[in-house]
């Protein structure tokens, strides 16, 4: 059954995660790529530094320089996945130009417990082109199929109402309420999804 765990910013919500599962000496795939075309290296450090905080350990894949079969043999001795925030079109080209996002899928679909911190939150959708609101998808030159890992058969909105994204985020769900199942989410909760069914967590 999947789990995954769907957030905007990972360090103000990682207490929920300790809340929901057992989480203690698990090892983490942490996977930066979305951030390589953003300046988000302090958040990419906080966000290890709150994994390492809640008892875990962390290993570090950065797929757009790694081998397929790196990325494969990572993904299978860990036992948590984690997608950092960053831009959502350049992730999506390296997960497909690599390989990753049929490896990462066939893991959550056997149980392994995916994180996705907003960039790795929107992948994780059937589709990620309505996140060209908020994400530029020229950084990803080679992309042209928006096409999502459909993990999970809604649509995250992140970061509503924050400073830095309140016109992105408000302009996501004005433009795709009517179309697309939205699931929108402040920078302080969580779509927590288990046992088939999904639920909003707060802080």
């Amino acid at each position: 059954m999947k789990k995954l765990f769907l957030v905007s910013l990972f360090q103000n919500v990682a207490g929920l995660l300790k809340s929901v599962e057992d989480v203690k000496g698990k090892t983490v795939t942490y996977i930066p790529t979305a951030s390589k075309v953003e300046k988000l290296g302090f958040f990419i450090r906080i966000g290890k530094w709150a994994l390492r905080f809640s008892g875990m350990k962390v290993e570090e894949l950065e797929i757009s320089q790694a081998t397929r079969q790196q990325i494969k043999d990572t993904l299978a001795k860990n036992d948590i996945i984690f997608v950092a925030g960053g831009n959502t079109f350049f992730l999506l080209q390296e997960l497909r130009r690599t390989g990753a996002d049929q490896l990462i899928i066939d893991e959550v679909n056997q149980g392994k417990l995916y994180i996705g911190e907003s960039a790795g939150a929107i992948v994780a959708c059937p589709d990620i082109g309505y996140s060209s609101i908020m994400d530029d998808p020229a950084k990803a030159a080679d992309l042209t199929d928006y096409t999502g890992l459909g993990l999970v058969d809604f649509y995250v909105v992140p970061h509503y109402q924050s400073r830095e994204f309140k016109e992105s985020s408000e302009q996501m769900v004005q433009e795709n309420q009517a179309q697309k199942e939205l699931a929108v989410i402040n920078d302080n909760q969580v779509i927590w999804v288990h046992d088939g069914e999904s639920e909003v967590l707060e802080r």
